[in-house]
């Protein structure tokens, strides 16, 4: 199974960018697709992006044209780079993990979670 570990979250004003990295190990990388969820406070977790194994990206409409989402192999991370943040997208992110090719934007389809990174966006 693979251990996820996200990190890059912070504070940041309307309209600026973080990005966020999900650090995999434990398990051959290529295996997984991965995806990331965020969880707003006192809301359900809800999808954001997802990254199958055949490369295909799968959005959310509400990030759609200001999130991207993209993988390094050779360092076994996931890259959530968050542009023209608003503060509707303050959250807790959390990166995910599923052996095979998923797009689904379900948190409840996923099989492995990180603990995730905090981004709080102020107006």
């Amino acid at each position: 199974q693979v251990q996820l570990v996200e990190s890059g979250g912070g504070s940041v004003q309307a309209g600026g960018s973080l990005r966020l990295s999900c650090a995999a190990s434990g398990d051959t990388f290529g295996r997984y697709s991965l995806a990331w969820f965020r969880q707003p406070p006192g809301q359900e977790r809800e999808g954001v992006a997802s990254l199958d194994t055949a490369g295909y990206t799968n959005f959310a409409d509400s990030v759609k044209g200001r999130f991207t989402v993209a993988k390094d192999n050779a360092k076994n991370t996931l890259y959530l780079q968050a542009n023209s943040l608003k503060p509707e997208d303050t959250a807790n992110y959390y990166c995910a993990g599923r052996a095979g090719r998923w797009e689904t934007l379900s948190p409840t389809l996923w099989h492995y979670w990180g603990q995730g990174t905090q981004v709080t966006v102020s107006s």
